[in-house]
């Protein structure tokens, strides 16, 4: 594609849509007309995506002399609540990750279970929709040996992940973080549930005690904290409905790059 690269155009793309926003377009942007234009913009580039990584080719890997001296931590960076933190405590010796939903076997794994199954570690960026990058090493266990291990029923299309930080301290649970991504990325070799951040365990402002690393992805889907996985047909029926926090409030759902 020349030296235009497609991570490029994604991002002259998204440039040029902000700025129509900020341009003043308040009533245009809220008629259900334009809504339903950039839904089709949406599905049009997801269905792109599928296309081009139809063969489930990886991220780009890097070396460890490219680590980033600083990693910023992005969204929370300490949960709330006496329930974290008496985990916190405690080593996260108590911590157990609840699969659940359409599966065939329902389980509750320790994080000493996740750390005895296979794998991975990977060295790759990190792009956050606010602006910046950086390279971190992450180790886990990939995702689908974990779905593998459970059984995923046939109607399973998707998988959600609840989270232990409310981003509004709500009563009510609906600040309450959560993501989704479905089977596709799922079992991408490189979407790992990640224990361990440049050789060390994670540490809270990075996701401790497990985190999402699906690696063709903006920041805002690596969701941390993760304490439940769900797996749906659907996602129209949890929470807001879009599939995670961000898109609740105007996210796109699918945040390729």
């Amino acid at each position: 594609m020349s030296r235009l690269s497609r991570r490029g155009l994604i991002g002259a793309g998204a440039a040029g849509m902000g700025g129509l926003l900020l341009a003043g377009c308040d009533r245009l942007s809220a008629s259900p007309s334009f809504q339903k234009f950039i839904g089709t913009g949406e599905d049009l580039t997801f269905g792109a995506q599928r296309i081009l990584l139809a063969g489930q080719p990886l991220a780009r890997e890097y070396s460890l002399s490219q680590l980033s001296p600083t990693f910023k931590s992005n969204g929370t960076s300490m949960p709330g609540g006496d329930a974290y933190r008496a985990l916190l405590d405690n080593a996260f010796a108590n911590y157990h990750l609840a699969v659940e939903g359409l599966v065939a076997r329902p389980a509750r794994f320790s994080l000493a279970d996740l750390k005895a199954m296979p794998a991975r570690t990977q060295i790759t960026r990190h792009d956050c929709v606010e602006g910046w990058s950086a390279i971190g090493q992450w180790t886990g266990v990939p995702l689908g040996h974990l779905l593998r291990t459970v059984g995923v029923a046939p109607a399973a299309r998707f998988v959600v992940l609840h989270c232990a930080d409310d981003l509004e301290n709500s009563t009510d649970g609906s600040g309450q973080y959560y993501e989704s991504i479905d089977l596709f990325d799922a079992f991408h070799p490189q979407t790992i549930l990640a224990y361990a951040m440049n050789g060390k365990p994670l540490v809270p402002a990075h996701g401790a005690p497990l985190r999402l690393r699906v690696e063709r992805q903006l920041g805002y889907k690596q969701a941390k904290y993760v304490m439940r996985l769900q797996l749906v047909d659907r996602v129209e029926r949890i929470k807001g409905g879009k599939g995670g926090y961000w898109e609740d409030r105007g996210y796109e759902w699918y945040a390729g790059i």
